[in-house]
């Protein structure tokens, strides 16, 4: 089943093209990685796709929501940790997890939360306004603001950003359980070293066109790394 697919998506920024024609399609249960080097199109790819701008040309579904008409709709059933953006500054931890919990109608919210503060190892910071937290401990606080409503999509953007090799590991244990329950998780990332044990499914991206796709065992063959592929890729083209 088809869970996200974009055909012929492009958007242009005035005479910058940051997409072209890019299509893919993720299958539920994928846990689907997206790779290209800074200003490749990743961020803009993931943001028409989770509703947060409109594409130029061509058509994305997103659990069968036509994102360019329902993107609220779309937003509703997603978690979403962006790159860069951290939890407002003037909110604790725990109010933060609180009104995000609130907002997606999600129940037992009380046991949501004590779940994540525990599993990200935040209990004693709870109480601490975010703008005093290492950003360690922010990337922590909205990973469990994308999970806390268990929503069947994941779509995240450099979800290792910041966390340490302990929260590092155990992340990626808990995404690979996620997709083993029937999630799906479309992500992000240039620490590609773990993406390649992670992802079992790829897409490289290069000045807005996906230059190579597929199952991760067919992208990375023989003795190549994912990184050495992507360098060939990236540098030359295929």
């Amino acid at each position: 089943m088809s869970i996200v697919s974009t055909n012929s998506l492009s958007k242009s920024f005035g005479e910058k093209v940051a997409l072209d024609k890019v299509t893919i399609d993720v299958q539920q249960g994928d846990l689907y990685g997206l790779f290209g080097p800074n200003g490749a199109g990743k961020t803009t790819l993931l943001r028409i796709l989770t509703g947060q701008l409109e594409q130029d040309s061509g058509t994305a579904k997103v659990m069968g929501l036509d994102v360019k008409s329902d993107p609220i709709g779309v937003k509703r059933i997603i978690g979403i940790v962006p790159e860069v953006e951290s939890p407002p500054t003037y909110l604790t931890a725990y109010e933060y997890l609180y009104f995000v919990a609130k907002v997606r109608a999600a129940q037992n919210i009380d046991e949501k939360i004590a779940r994540w503060l525990a599993f990200f190892d935040l209990q004693d910071a709870q109480n601490v306004i975010c703008r005093d937290l290492s950003k360690g401990m922010r990337q922590k606080v909205m990973l469990a603001s994308a999970f806390i409503h268990e929503p069947k999509l994941l779509f995240l953007d450099e979800p290792f950003i910041n966390l340490d090799p302990i929260f590092q590991h155990k992340l990626r244990e808990y995404l690979l359980s996620y997709v083993k329950s029937g999630g799906t998780v479309f992500m992000c990332s240039h620490l590609l070293e773990i993406a390649e044990r992670l992802c079992d499914k790829a897409a490289i991206i290069s000045e807005g066109r996906i230059v190579k796709v597929g199952a991760m065992s067919e992208i990375v063959t023989g003795e190549k790394t994912l990184e050495e592929v992507f360098l060939r890729l990236v540098d030359k083209g295929e």
